[in-house]
């Protein structure tokens, strides 16, 4: 595997102040360096993104289009190659990184047919005194930061749409995961991308130079995805010189089960909705709501589903479950489980980290009370705390009650009923009956604490689109 481990500025790869070491969370070993970017790096990678701009927006959408096709076909046919590295460096099991791959290709897809489908507006104003037309341009140079859960689709569902607006771009990705980022840019370079469009930077002082860019007048957007503790200080900052910003931030979706349930089908979307990923997913099902009637046929039959999973190198054959990020973010989830047990929480499979090396946490299941702590957490493990409600209403009350508000999750056996729950929880999206529903066509995004905008669907390009109306004396 050829693995790219520079800074690429204004269409070249190159050193940068330092080095940063990327470890296989599942042996501890250490993958490779990649170079780091100073004060110099960074504000080169504006200089070439600001420089490149008027010329890449002033290009015809289907020359955009034809390079995002050029990607999304590049992709397809490295999908294995790249979900090896996604694994290599995340530590989730070859099937999920595959299926990420698989996803990440997609949104260059999607967005190479958004790239020539934006529409506007002409019209005559009501009064008849002019023409209305709305139009709409890309914003500017934009800054993209990406977690380390999803190092392929966070990297695509921003670039895709910026390039399809028009926009030029630096990359900024999770230090723990930057080789599969680095991977997509060598892909849009070798798909024809200009120079000075598409830049990379691993900042060495992330928090510094992330601000000093944020306080230069030459970007014009910031795209993030990551903890809403992070987001409120990029907010903050950005509000300095006004950046558009746009938010997907943490999530502690509840997934509701109600007694009219098939238990068994309830199970295997559950497994599906908290399992994904390994449970590392801000869409991961963190708070399971059961109805008393079946709550413990359900408890059961979930910790019988979890306690079965193969843990082990998520490049293993039959491996399903993989290694967290890192140590220090395994030991994160078992200090959670720690506390929700030290709360009179029961452990009712798992919930002891393995002898041996990697960063390695076993599927657990625990029963716990509506108040226990751990339903505060985002948990981004494979960790399912199952609680007990009685009534629709107690249930709605309950999975309404937390800051966040991405996803919520519904089963039930009576549509009308998951309809009418799903109307009145507080998210962005609702899943019924199934265990995902991300999908690069449908906008993605949340409420409250969970973020400001969406990605994908129709409404991700406008993220990197500004709108502007010209009217016209009749």
């Amino acid at each position: 595997m050829n693995l790219r481990n520079q800074l690429f500025i204004n269409g070249q790869w190159q050193d940068g102040d330092g080095s940063l070491e990327v470890i296989n969370p599942s042996t501890g070993q250490v993958i490779t360096k990649i170079s780091t970017a100073g004060e110099k790096e960074c504000d080169a990678a504006l200089d070439a993104a600001d420089k490149a701009f008027p010329a890449w927006a002033a290009t015809a959408p289907r020359f955009r289009a034809e390079i995002l096709r050029k990607a999304f076909e590049l992709m397809s046919a490295e999908v294995d190659e790249i979900a090896k590295l996604i694994s290599m460096e995340n530590g989730k099991v070859f099937s999920d990184a595959r299926g990420e791959a698989v996803y990440a290709a997609e949104f260059f897809r999607w967005f190479s047919e958004e790239t020539v489908r934006t529409q506007g507006d002409f019209r005559k104003s009501p009064s008849g005194d002019k023409t209305i037309i709305v139009t709409h341009q890309p914003i500017g140079p934009s800054l993209l930061i990406t977690p380390w859960n999803f190092p392929a689709a966070m990297a695509t569902r921003k670039l895709a749409p910026a390039l399809a607006a028009g926009c030029t771009a630096i990359l900024k990705a999770a230090s723990e995961t930057p080789l599969t980022a680095l991977y997509i840019v060598d892909l849009l370079d070798r798909a024809g991308v200009p120079k000075g469009v598409v830049n990379f930077v691993m900042p060495s002082k992330t928090g510094a130079m992330i601000s000093k860019m944020l306080h230069d007048p030459r970007l014009r957007n910031i795209s993030f995805t990551g903890s809403t503790e992070v987001g409120r200080i990029l907010i903050k900052e950005s509000a300095d010189l006004v950046i558009r910003t746009s938010m997907e931030l943490g999530g502690n979706a509840p997934f509701l089960v109600f007694d009219d349930s098939d238990v068994e089908q309830a199970v295997a979307a559950v497994m599906i909705a908290k399992m994904r990923n390994g449970g590392a997913a801000c869409t991961s099902a963190n708070r399971i709501y059961v109805q008393k009637a079946i709550a413990t046929q359900f408890t059961d039959a979930l910790a019988k589903a979890m306690g079965s999973l193969k843990m082990a190198d998520g490049l293993s054959e039959g491996a399903q479950l993989g290694a967290s990020v890192s140590i220090k973010e395994r030991n994160k989830i078992a200090e959670l489980v720690e506390s929700a047990v030290n709360a009179g929480g029961k452990i009712e499979v798992g919930g002891a980290i393995p002898a041996g090396d990697g960063a390695f946490y076993p599927a657990t299941v625990i029963s716990v009370s509506k108040d226990n702590p751990i339903l505060n957490h985002e948990i981004f493990g494979p960790v399912a705390p199952v609680v007990t409600f009685e009534t629709e209403a107690e249930g709605i009350s309950l999975a309404n009650n937390t800051e966040y508000g991405l996803i919520s999750y519904v089963f039930s056996g009576d549509m009308k009923k998951a309809i009418r729950v799903a109307e009145k929880l507080e998210s962005g999206m609702v899943a019924i009956n199934r265990g995902v529903i991300s999908d690069p066509a449908a906008p993605f995004g949340g409420v409250k604490q969970s973020g400001l905008g969406r990605e994908g669907g129709f409404a991700g390009i406008h993220e990197f689109l500004e709108t502007k109306f010209i009217g016209v004396e009749l």
